[in-house]
């Protein structure tokens, strides 16, 4: 594995942890994410396995994905500051949700790499899986779970904004 693909994880889950103490939510914030994500999509994406096996198991990914990605923005707390800045909390679950999926594509790599191949291959082939489904599989996971968890607080932060108008402290942080 190359250095990139020890710090692509790596900057996934940085986008969540530095909401831990709260972080403004703006587009810059919601955006960032997708286009590592899209950057890395079109770096290593070159096609897809058209089998249904195949497909099946992207699609599976890309489920997986969004579930992970729109829980994690579902648990993230949004509450404005005094000042009327809205706010976004990444609390325990969050973090646990998106440290999931981030370190679990990372782990499959790993062992993918050192040991895990022919293991891999016995699945894939018991399953009719063929090999080359994998990476897109991984990869389109990886961007659903970004673009989930992106839809989930852009919806509720507009919805929030809304709501509340220009008004400080209209939406408070969950326990």
């Amino acid at each position: 594995m190359s250095a990139f693909d020890f710090l692509f994880p790596l900057l996934l889950i940085f986008s969540v942890v530095r909401q831990v103490r709260g972080k403004h939510l703006n587009w810059f914030q919601l955006a960032w994410p997708i286009a590592l994500v899209a950057w890395a999509a079109d770096k290593y994406l070159h096609g897809f396995p058209t089998t249904a096996p195949d497909l099946a198991l992207i699609v599976a990914a890309a489920v997986l994905g969004v579930v992970l990605g729109s829980l994690a923005g579902t648990f993230t707390t949004l509450y404005r500051r005094g000042d009327g800045a809205l706010m976004a909390k990444a609390t325990s679950a969050t973090i646990l949700l998106w440290v999931l999926g981030t370190i679990g594509r990372l782990v499959f790599g790993l062992y993918a790499q050192h040991g895990g191949g022919p293991g891999i291959a016995a699945f894939s082939k018991a399953h009719a899986v063929s090999v080359q489904a994998w990476g897109p599989a991984l990869i389109l996971m990886a961007l659903c779970e970004v673009v989930g968890r992106t839809l989930v607080l852009g919806s509720r932060g507009a919805s929030g904004r809304q709501a509340s108008g220009d008004r400080p402290a209209s939406t408070s942080p969950r326990p």
